[in-house]
């Protein structure tokens, strides 16, 4: 017969403490044993055996010459409450997570330049220390990051302080600051850095999320100096931004990490401050202390921090 026999309306007030009270002075035989080993008085454990009886309708023990003897019908719960008693010592236990056994799939949220700059790092290592682990990257919509993640449909995306839900929990990756870019034979690219003068000058390139700008950050700081730039090109994305300034004689001024990236392409300091960003990591609540998504969430972190052909080491502590 099964411990869960007992009627549902007697399980909610079923206290765990009594179940592994039953369990000791199963073995013990013996209420001032079983009150030592449990670090309990003996009364406690005698109002506790009470209550027990109550619960099961049977006397479990009864008194011997010997100690205390229990039913038939404690002896057969015995075996029935040691399994459930293991159980949930297993529910306690955090899981461990082995990389290299994994087989899960992460969805990530990202923009392309998020994909240049975080992912292609964190994929390759990924595909090192966890191959059996597929990634799923979709655009990152920030209107919808907080339902996603409560949802479940991302696991994590790649924002910035401004942007971020501030219910989600958050993880800074890296500052970033911006370059000014051209091709190799640009008439210009001897020239590093640009005179103000030069840089307002030539045509730009843009990218722009919203694809239809022709002002950005570059803009707001030019004005702040009184000058301003021709932007004659306008994108919604970085994708043709490499190809497009190597077969003209346009300039940009884009992110340094997405920069260094780029083949054939000359990096020059800007002749105008203009303002970087912080980029971070941010995830549920839900997945806070999932040791997958932990491992994952360092793994990403240290892949942010990676110099160009270098290797970094394994992943640091979880985030």
């Amino acid at each position: 017969m099964d411990i869960f026999l007992i009627r549902m309306t007697d399980i909610s007030r079923l206290d765990l403490n009594l179940l592994k009270t039953l369990d000791a002075l199963l073995t013990e035989r013996s209420v001032t044993r079983t009150a030592a080993r449990l670090g309990l008085t003996q009364p406690a454990v005698s109002g506790m055996l009470t209550r027990l009886r109550q619960q099961f309708s049977d006397p479990l023990f009864v008194r011997s010459q010997h100690g205390m003897v229990p039913t038939a019908r404690a002896t057969e719960l015995a075996t029935t409450l040691r399994r459930i008693l293991a159980d949930i010592e297993t529910l306690l236990v955090p899981e461990q997570f082995d990389p290299v056994q994994a087989n899960l799939t992460v969805t990530l949220a990202a923009t392309d330049y998020a994909l240049q700059a975080v992912i292609v790092p964190f994929v390759a290592r990924v595909r090192v220390f966890a191959p059996g682990i597929r990634i799923a990257i979709q655009p990152v919509d920030d209107s919808r990051i907080q339902e996603q993640c409560e949802r479940g449909t991302i696991d994590m995306a790649l924002s910035t302080p401004e942007q971020a839900p501030p219910s989600l929990r958050s993880r800074h990756l890296f500052d970033e600051d911006y370059v000014c870019v051209m091709r190799q034979h640009h008439p210009d690219a001897g020239a590093t850095p640009l005179s103000l003068d030069r840089f307002c000058a030539l045509d730009h390139a843009l990218v722009s999320y919203g694809g239809n700008r022709f002002q950005g950050v570059t803009d707001l700081a030019l004005a702040r100096l009184g000058r301003q730039r021709r932007t004659v090109l306008s994108l919604a994305s970085f994708l043709a931004l490499g190809d497009i300034l190597r077969a003209t004689d346009l300039i940009a001024v884009i992110p340094r990490r997405m920069a260094t990236q780029m083949q054939n392409i000359v990096i020059s300091e800007p002749p105008v401050v203009i303002p970087g960003f912080q980029k971070i990591l941010v995830w549920h609540e839900r997945t806070q202390h999932d040791p997958a998504q932990r491992w994952l969430r360092s793994l990403l972190a240290d892949s942010c921090a990676i110099v160009p052909g270098h290797q970094s080491p394994h992943p640091s502590g979880p985030i």
